[in-house]
């Protein structure tokens, strides 16, 4: 099972994205957690690596499962765990080799294009303090098929 983590980073009414080239879908900048290193190390380095921005003090606000079928036939599993914070130090790294960074006015994040389950946590996270935790599953295409979120589940259909 792979493990990544992300962090969705606040500077006032606009948060930081990452526009990947593959699709062109938006994401929250991370990667994925090394053998030795903590999700929370894991995040700190993988957030700098993309943006050379160091975050200060992240919190951990979600963790989800994604899982990949291909109708009832597993493909692959990994954990996201999603981050908070709204305190950095360093210049934003204009060449990111990821794709492209932008900070994105919060009112226009969930309109961007992106994995559909993507809106769901992050407006949770946008919205609340708690901890959530939930589960994804997507087409090899990532189509979502399903998820739920502590418990409650949702078909797509």
């Amino acid at each position: 099972m792979k493990r990544v983590a992300n962090c969705l980073l606040k500077k006032g009414e606009q948060v930081l994205m990452l526009q990947k080239p593959r699709r062109g879908w938006w994401v929250v900048p991370g990667g994925k957690v090394e053998t030795t290193e903590t999700i929370q190390e894991a995040v700190i380095r993988e957030f700098y690596e993309e943006t050379n921005l160091k975050l200060i003090n992240p919190v951990l606000r979600g963790v989800f499962n994604i899982i990949i079928k291909d109708g009832e036939k597993f493909i692959e599993e990994w954990m996201m765990f999603t981050y908070f914070a709204d305190s950095y130090t360093g210049e934003l790294n204009l060449d990111c080799e990821e794709g492209i960074l932008e900070w994105k006015n919060i009112n226009e994040i969930l309109a961007l294009p992106k994995a559909q389950g993507d809106n769901i946590y992050l407006e949770h996270i946008l919205n609340s303090d708690e901890v959530i935790t939930g589960k994804f599953i997507y087409t090899p295409d990532y189509e979502l098929i399903a998820y739920s979120m502590d418990k409650k589940m949702e078909t797509i259909s």
